[in-house]
Parts: C-alpha cells; structure tokens; sequence
C-alpha cells in the first residue's frame, strides 16, 4: 500500500455527508475561489467571489490534475467544515480557513461525487481580496441573462448571476475575451447579454454553448467572449428546500 496519505482518499468518496462551505476554483495563472451557493440555507446563501491564499502543494495538485481532466466535466472545490458565516472573510475578523481540495466528478444522470485528493491544509483570506459578496434573492429576475465578471487579465470567469430563486448557477471561463478591462473584473462586474433572454427559472441546460461567440454589456460599453469550459453547474441543490 503507498505511504502517501491522499492515495488512499484520492481513490474514494466521502462514505458521509459533512457540513461546510465549498468554494470552487477557477483559473490558473490566478486562481479564484467562487462560493457554492444555496438558496434555503441560511449560512450558505449568499454568491461570493474571492481569492484565497493557498499551499503550494495545493496550487500544484489542482493544476496536474485539471491538465489531466481538461476534457471531461470535472470541477475542483475547496472545501471548508463548519458553519461558520462568510462575513467573517467579508469583515476581516477570520484570517485563514482550513480546507481540504476536491476533485467533483459528474456521472450520466447529473450526480455529483466529491472526491478528497488533497487533506487537511490551511488556506489565507483577507477581506480586500473579496471581489463579490451579495445575499442570494436581493434582486428579482432580470430581463436578460446577467452575469458576474471576474479574472484577471486574459482569463476571465463568468458567473450566472443568482437573482431570484428558483434558479441555476453555472461558472464558465472565456476564450479570447475582448473589451474587458481591470475595472470589470475586480470587484466582479456585471454583464449583460442581450441576446438571451433569462429564463425567470431554472433551465435544463446552459444558454452558453460552448464554443458559442456572445456579445454583452458591462457598463454601456460591448464585449465579446466565446464560452469555454465550465467550471460548475447546478440547477438541483441549489434550490432545495
């Protein structure tokens, strides 16, 4: 048997439900941290975007393992136990979290499996490093598809925006975006497609298409994306009551 402890957790799921915060990662010239979001759980509902300090074992395990899940829809997730409020990142009164990375696999009928490959390790936040922190339901539905922008520099994520419930919450990260500037990505800026009317709902599946060329507005001015890979989907817990 390996000596390595995560080869053992690299091979299974958890055998029981915990409770924590999950937040995805996303990018990898910078990575972002995107909270997993639930509409009737109170500690949970709120959309939050940050960047987090993380190990550089951490770093490096995630990145080897995306190159190598590229292709199939896989996310990656830090996950956090405890049910502690996310204000205390927003306020600057909690300084690190420990947190343990995940690899989410999706089987055929839509099933999500969180999968340990990395334990117990301590992440750092400082609450200058929050781009986006708002409770869920603080608006109606919008007319149009909105979504929230974040990145940095030629990597830029695109976060459903989550208005009213019931609701999807979907993460995908751009090719060749074009006419986003720093402004419209820290703090997360909003963008809306025009082309797309929102569903007022949930939907079966993304209205971005990938591969798909779209044009939105941030602030009266045009930009111009092709959606890429998705970095989370889910139109089932999120909704839950």
């Amino acid at each position: 048997m390996s000596t390595d402890p995560r080869a053992d957790v690299t091979s299974r799921a958890a055998d029981a439900p915990r409770h924590g915060h999950r937040f995805l990662l996303l990018g990898r010239k910078t990575i972002f941290s995107y909270h997993l979001a639930l509409y009737h759980v109170p500690v949970h509902a709120f959309q939050m975007v940050t960047l987090f300090g993380l190990a550089d074992e951490l770093r490096a395990l995630y990145l080897k393992d995306l190159a190598e899940h590229e292709r199939e829809q896989v996310y990656y997730a830090l996950f956090s136990e405890g049910h502690w409020p996310l204000k205390e990142i927003v306020d600057g009164t909690r300084r690190s979290l420990p947190v343990e990375l995940e690899r989410v696999t999706v089987d055929e009928q839509g099933n999500r499996t969180f999968t340990t490959i990395l334990p117990a390790t301590d992440a750092t936040c400082r609450k200058e490093d929050v781009l986006h922190y708002q409770p869920l339901d603080a608006t109606g539905y919008p007319d149009y598809l909105t979504l929230l922008s974040f990145g940095q520099g030629d990597e830029v994520h695109l976060a459903h925006q989550l208005a009213a419930s019931p609701n999807w919450d979907e993460v995908v990260t751009t090719v060749e975006p074009q006419g986003f500037g720093p402004a419209d990505l820290r703090p997360a800026g909003t963008v809306t497609i025009p082309s797309i009317k929102d569903a007022h709902g949930v939907v079966g599946k993304s209205p971005l298409v990938t591969g798909g060329k779209y044009q939105g507005r941030i602030d009266g001015r045009t930009v111009n994306f092709i959606a890429g890979r998705q970095g989370w989907w889910n139109n089932t817990s999120l909704n839950a009551k």
